[in-house]
């Protein structure tokens, strides 16, 4: 078939044609309360083209992939597929047009086979209304064999590796004979051997001259797939460069923007390092496949040490592990001098350790139980009386944390859920405080709330490693990495790839080194002990 880079001058060449766009935005403005999305963006995209849509979380991705797939309208502006404006009809319409999308999280349904979610939606029906299964199998099996992929189509969905559901996935939305294919993160998900198959598919999809948008962080990818890319900042479309002809560091750049490097201070200097002090975990050769591979590094005493990486890069699993809730495949564990080779969530929650999980509402709170409840939810030991729950000890205990963190509540016995995000990320750490955790492992702490939680939570996490609590703190949004962090480590494929320390931590830096292409290029110059 010809290696990536052969194959993209074959389509590449026919996108460079005078033909009309194939989808086209002209000064379209989508307007959140208190957020412009975006702001007066002209964007057009032509047949047989791979378009990289790159930026920062926040950007404006998201909202033009949203416009573009019609499931929202623009408040100003116009947008066009294939010529026709869409009116407001929403995705139907948009559908119609030829857009389709796949979107990051995969809609099939485990338990179905190949054929069954090819089919998902609208199975063929015959005669006597029965459905035809052979058919049906038979269309299935072809339209994969067109992307390169071979499969079984009875085979259940589920027993499939992720890059061959995510072709599943792909071939479905193609039924239609799409003018406009909308990738958004498809390999984030996958393990770097599984790539190429994805990247494979783009080929052919574009040979077949559909234009495609490909959301990817991965500059080493949209290098491989792209011959341009949209960089957005600040819901603007900044430039649209070529990949052949922009380094990975001028595409940062532009991602970034001239203030990229501006101290934000909050009125807050960077913490000191901490790697003089006792080394609280340990850890060595962790490896969770496919997301974990061989990640060992020291966690110190009273440090806060950031964890950077785009999504899919292993951070979840990473933080998950060590909390017990993932088995690893290989590794050890050592905490406050004790060396563990097998270990659970309860072992580690008796030890000292605390996990806020990346989903707050799903996996932190209980909603309908108290904030009271809450914080007392992982140590009940020290508000019983006798066998029983004493509620005026359990407020007690409650109230003294709510004090200290900060957090608003009419009063500690208000259901957790009423409370803004902010306030129950608060209370999820304070849970932990209650039972005296001395590790936390901080899992997207400051997602989906404001900014003056997020400066409170800051703070927070600074008092905490001032009193000794250790510290991991996983974030996407990498400009807070440098407010909280003194030292921050890059995880890339599930591996360790960087380290920074001192003023090395700029987001910038971080953001270079998460998108580095293995090649070098983008890649920060670090300093620190080795990992």
């Amino acid at each position: 078939m010809g290696s990536l880079n052969d194959q993209r001058k074959v389509w590449g060449a026919g996108s460079e044609h005078g033909s009309d766009p194939v989808a086209q935005t002209r000064a379209v403005v989508r307007r959140y309360p208190g957020v412009l999305a975006l702001d007066h963006v002209d964007f057009e995209m032509h047949a047989g083209e791979v378009r990289a849509l790159l930026g920062k979380n926040g950007a404006g991705k998201s909202t033009l992939i949203r416009l573009l797939s019609g499931v929202e309208k623009p408040d100003e502006g116009t947008v066009a597929i294939g010529g026709t404006v869409l009116t407001g009809g929403g995705s139907r319409e948009a559908s119609r047009l030829g857009v389709a999308t796949v979107y990051q999280e995969l809609s099939l349904v485990p338990q179905l086979s190949v054929a069954e979610n090819y089919h998902l939606g609208a199975l063929p029906v015959g005669r006597g209304g029965l459905v035809r299964t052979g058919w049906m199998k038979d269309s299935a099996e072809a339209a994969l064999a067109k992307l390169g992929v071979r499969v079984d189509p009875n085979a259940p969905v589920g027993a499939l590796p992720v890059a061959e559901q995510q072709m599943v996935e792909i071939a479905r939305a193609l039924q239609g004979s799409p003018k406009l294919l909308i990738l958004d993160e498809p390999t984030s998900s996958l393990a770097a051997a599984e790539v190429d198959v994805v990247l494979q598919a783009v080929n052919r999809i574009a040979a077949a001259g559909v234009g495609i948008i490909y959301v990817s962080h991965r500059l080493g990818e949209i290098r491989q797939i792209a011959h341009s890319a949209s960089v957005m900042r600040d819901g603007r479309l900044v430039e649209t460069v070529s990949t052949s002809g922009a380094s990975s560091d001028d595409i940062v750049a532009l991602m970034l923007g001239t203030a990229a490097d501006a101290t934000v201070s909050m009125s807050h200097q960077s913490p000191a390092p901490a790697t003089s002090r006792p080394v609280a975990l340990a850890v060595r050769g962790l490896s969770v496949p496919p997301k974990v591979r061989e990640v060992s590094f020291d966690l110190h005493e009273g440090e806060i040490l950031g964890i950077a990486g785009v999504r899919g890069a292993g951070r979840t699993e990473l933080l998950r592990a060590i909390a017990g809730l993932l088995p690893p495949a290989a590794g050890t564990l050592t905490l406050f001098g004790e060396q563990l080779r097998r270990w659970s969530i309860r072992g580690m929650i008796r030890r000292g350790v605390g996990l806020t999980p990346e989903e707050r509402k799903t996996d932190g709170i209980v909603p309908l139980l108290g904030v009271d409840e809450n914080i007392v939810l992982a140590d009940r030991s020290t508000v019983r009386r006798g066998p029983l729950l004493s509620s005026r000890l359990q407020r007690g205990a409650a109230r003294k944390l709510v004090s200290a963190l900060s957090i608003r509540t009419p009063d500690v016995t208000v259901p957790v859920g009423a409370l803004s995000g902010g306030n129950q990320q608060k209370a999820v750490i304070a849970r932990w405080l209650h039972r005296g955790s001395r590790v936390l492992l901080l899992d997207e702490p400051t997602r989906g709330v404001d900014v003056q939680a997020k400066a409170q939570i800051y703070e927070l996490v600074r008092k905490l490693a001032d009193d000794g609590v250790s510290i991991l703190f996983v974030s996407s949004e990498l400009e807070e990495l440098p407010l909280v962090c003194s030292r921050v480590v890059v995880l890339r494929e599930g591996a360790i790839t960087a380290e920074l320390t001192g003023d090395n931590i700029t987001e910038s830096a971080i953001f270079a080194a998460t998108l580095a292409d293995g090649t070098g290029s983008a890649a920060p110059s670090t300093t620190g002990e080795s990992v």
